[in-house]
């Protein structure tokens, strides 16, 4: 349970902090001394773990449920002591004094819990002493002999294996380094035997040698095993080096080193290496990107997943032992299967080699293509788990919790990044870095799931970052393996709100179906954070016999329109409301009505998509005292100005704010919100004075980079502009074309989007100079009609995308002699404009440009 008790350490410390935010001091009579010496107790027993969580014992394990347990205890009786002060006043003395002496109690109970199991981790810390053993995994294989290789599996990856010959056998001199990386069963190390024992290299080199790294690794063993000449094992590790270099001097030699975790593996080994400029080549596998990054003399190879035919081809050569299904009852079914393994080559090959030794029945098939990843993970076969499990074991154990979170997402489930991160935020996983936000921090995190190959990317923004991520279905299937090892089931800090439609839904553990009786009037469901999302009624049956203690958890209640039950909500960090609820019934509710709403007291993201038909919502004014914010998105929303008192909090976490009608931009309002990344605002009515809105003052929001503004004719000279900008969004402003001087001076803008009669007029002509850094240009319903472009125009531009410009008559040649011009996308556009696209594209491709794209969309 060592992630379980690492997360909830991690989660009590944000408590802690948030206890401790100088606004909340004025509000609240706490015990400092008593609240750090915990946070100091708590920091120990986080920097144990983030040292020793890969050599837990039962012991260490019984430990961290103790911990797990004195953590959340902690949280909930700081909570109610929060909740009721803050019910309360500050006001009532007597009040404090009678309920200080049952809080401190609590206190220093759970201080002693932590005492206690400090003491025992310190005595087992201490026979540990600084005694490590080195562990070979796999040890190195003879250097010149293999395993025979099976050739089918590299069905898929013929043009993989020819390419990487040809990097390893090309005319270069110098001694060249190329890693090879991908996932877990990618075929890495397959692809790597069938380029050592192909005829063409056998003959290219004179020495060929093969060895495994693994996780955990001594540097003299590999020596000894690599040398296999009966080397006394007393002799030091320098000398053997020796040997081997003096071994491979002269000889032009292949090195394959599979399955490297670390960049130390290869400084340990590469001083035995020779270079004599003939030709000898180095291959890395590794799934992990940095590594390959850091070794490669050459750019990594990528190990992609192979398509439907690919992995068709592949199945029937495992299935069959042939290339093709002789069985046509059997096909259909057979493309299913191979398709549920989503171009894994190890899922295809063990489910191949399942089937090929079962009977052909249908019955069986349609089975087995129901449960796909159960039989490639059964225990009867838990090879693929365990190569996969790998990965996940090799992870420090901050990025564990927020690996096992992927859970919580169905299947094919495409994950926002910017929502990922928020939630990762608000259940308290993450580490915070002096200098950098919590979701600069997160980004970090994501990133290094991505290069460890254990987080897909799945789509990115028109300025090339990640946007949408998602998992592997047999990742996904580790991740409810290991959360369930783990006992990773934890109190909510998150709620989403949905419309309730159909009869049957996922079991919010598992993700399999429940279904739920007709007459039970559900018309939303409110889903409770990680893995402890859920109700008793939306939990299956399975689930409830592995966890029979959940009845002791606060859940969070599925509930009617009218008989709504939140849990301990005062918790909460992070509420989505996704329904057709009206606003009048959501501020009835009693977790986010103007007097409750200050008893969110944790509450850091504010996401409401509702729909909404009577007009904006008007926010409580008690949000500006709530210091821990950090987003708010609502789809329409009107913001009062803060009431200033002498207390009044600055919300410096506060990054985004969304959507926000005829907001004032006030000194002293911006004063508040100092830090704000995102701002969205709107101005539906039409203004005679724009001044009283004070747009100039944004100006001294230093952290500002997106900017979306929609108003009817707006002056552009009202505005001043952050430099700090990278992305505009201007709408319905209806600014005249040579106003765009203000905006193309922004030095930092990368992203500039004109819709709905953004800018107004027939001539746009650009001057030279401006629009340095501009990388996106979005033009959508503008009635522009001549527009002049040269290549010094916009010299970084690398998308142009074009929408409903019917007015427009071409797309301007010279757009296509910007050098770095990657796309352009037309949509419901005129045929000028079709035309000239197309004319643009045939001239570089003339030209040799064979990076430019353009893409069409009609409705």
């Amino acid at each position: 349970m060592a992630v379980a008790a690492y997360a909830s350490l991690r989660s009590l410390m944000q408590v802690l902090d948030n206890v401790q935010h100088p606004f909340r001091r004025s509000q609240l009579r706490f015990d400092t001394d008593r609240v750090q010496s915990l946070q100091q107790k708590l920091q120990f027993l986080v920097d144990f773990f983030e040292h020793h969580s890969q050599r837990m014992s039962q012991e260490m394990e019984d430990l961290a449920g103790q911990i797990v347990a004195a953590a959340d205890e902690a949280e909930d009786f700081i909570d109610i002591h929060v909740v009721d002060q803050l019910r309360q006043g500050s006001e009532d003395e007597s009040y404090h004094l009678a309920v200080a002496s049952s809080f401190y109690q609590d206190l220093d109970r759970v201080i002693e819990k932590i005492d206690s199991i400090t003491n025992e981790l310190m005595m087992i810390e201490e026979e540990w002493g600084n005694i490590r053993e080195p562990v070979v995994s796999n040890l190195p294989i003879n250097s010149t002999t293999l395993p025979s290789s099976d050739k089918n599996t590299m069905i898929g990856f013929n043009e993989q294996l020819l390419r990487v010959m040809d990097e390893l056998t090309r005319d270069e001199p110098n001694l060249q380094i190329l890693p090879v990386v991908g996932m877990g069963g990618t075929g890495k190390t397959t692809l790597a035997r069938n380029i050592f024992d192909h005829p063409y290299v056998v003959h290219h080199f004179d020495k060929r040698i093969w060895f495994t790294i693994s996780q955990e690794y001594s540097v003299h063993e590999i020596l000894v095993r690599l040398l296999n000449d009966g080397t006394d094992q007393e002799v030091s590790e320098a000398k053997l080096g020796e040997r081997l270099y003096k071994s491979l001097f002269g000889e032009r030699y292949l090195i394959v080193m599979d399955d490297v975790w670390s960049v130390e593996a290869w400084d340990a080994l590469k001083l035995f290496f020779p270079n004599k400029r003939n030709g000898s080549r180095v291959m890395i596998t590794t799934r992990l990107a940095n590594v390959a990054d850091s070794l490669g003399s050459q750019k990594p190879y990528l190990m992609n997943f192979l398509d439907e035919d690919e992995s068709w081809n592949l199945f029937c050569h495992k299935a069959f032992l042939q290339g093709d299904c002789p069985y046509l009852e059997l096909e259909k079914i057979g493309r299913n299967i191979a398709k549920a393994c989503r171009g894994l080559p190890l899922a295809i090959v063990v489910i191949g080699g399942l089937l090929a030794n079962s009977k052909m029945e249908q019955e069986y098939w349609m089975y087995v293509a129901k449960n796909v990843t159960s039989f490639v993970n059964s225990e009867d076969n838990e090879h693929c788990l365990k190569i996969l499990a790998l990965s996940y074991e090799n992870l420090p154990i901050h990025l564990k919790p927020c690996f096992l979170y992927m859970r919580v997402f169905c299947e094919d489930d495409e994950i926002e990044i910017s929502k990922l991160t928020k939630l990762w935020i608000g259940e308290g996983f993450l580490k915070s870095k002096r200098g950098k936000t919590l979701e600069e921090v997160a980004k970090e995190y994501l990133k290094n799931l991505v290069d460890r190959n254990l987080v897909l990317i799945r789509k990115w923004t028109k300025r090339g970052k990640p946007r949408v991520c998602g998992i592997h279905d047999l990742l996904r299937d580790l991740c409810l393996k290991e959360a369930d090892k783990e006992h990773f089931i934890r109190n909510p800090k998150v709620q989403q709100i949905y419309p309730y439609k159909g009869n049957g839904i996922v079991c919010l553990l598992c993700s399999d179906r429940v279904s739920l009786q007709e007459t039970i009037n559900v018309p939303e469901i409110v889903v409770g954070s990680q893995l402890t999302s859920g109700t008793g009624g939306l939990v299956c049956e399975a689930c409830k016999r592995m966890y029979p203690n959940l009845v002791r958890l606060r859940w969070v209640k599925v509930f009617s329109m009218f008989n709504r039950e939140y849990l301990q909500y005062t918790k909460l960090r992070y509420i989505e409301m996704s329904s057709y609820t009206p606003w009048s019934n959501i501020m009835n509710d009693k977790f986010i009505s103007p007097f409750t709403m200050p008893l969110l007291w944790n509450m850091q993201t504010l996401f409401f998509t509702l729909s909404i038909t009577l007009g904006p919502i008007i926010v409580p004014p008690k949000i500006w005292e709530m210091p821990q914010l950090r987003h708010v998105i609502i789809k329409s929303a009107i913001l009062p100005n803060p009431i200033d008192t002498q207390d009044s909090p600055v919300l410096e976490n506060l990054q985004t704010l969304s959507f926000i009608h005829d907001f004032i931009c006030t000194k002293e309002v911006l004063h508040r919100i100092p830090n704000l990344k995102k701002l969205k605002i709107c101005y539906l009515n039409k203004v005679e004075d724009w001044s009283c809105y004070c747009f100039y003052n944004l100006v001294h929001l230093h952290k500002l980079q997106t900017l979306l503004v929609r108003a009817k004719d707006l002056l552009l000279k009202n505005i001043a502009f952050p430099t700090s900008l990278k992305k505009l969004e201007l709408g319905e402003c209806k600014v005249p074309w040579k106003d765009m001087t203000i905006i193309g001076s922004l030095s930092n803008l990368e992203v500039l989007i004109l819709r709905s009669c953004a800018f107004e007029g027939s001539k746009w002509n650009p001057i030279k100079g401006q629009f340095s850094r501009l990388k996106v240009l979005t033009l959508s319903v503008c009635n522009l009609v001549f527009w002049r472009v040269e290549n010094i125009h916009f010299p970084n531009l690398e998308m142009l995308s074009l929408s409903f410009m019917y007015d427009l008559e071409e797309i301007p040649s010279g757009v296509g002699d910007i050098a770095t011009l990657r796309l352009i996308e037309v949509e419901n556009c005129s045929e000028s404009i079709v035309k000239s696209a197309m004319q643009i594209l045939e001239e570089q491709q003339s030209n040799g440009n064979e990076d430019l794209q353009v893409r069409f969309d009609y409705y």
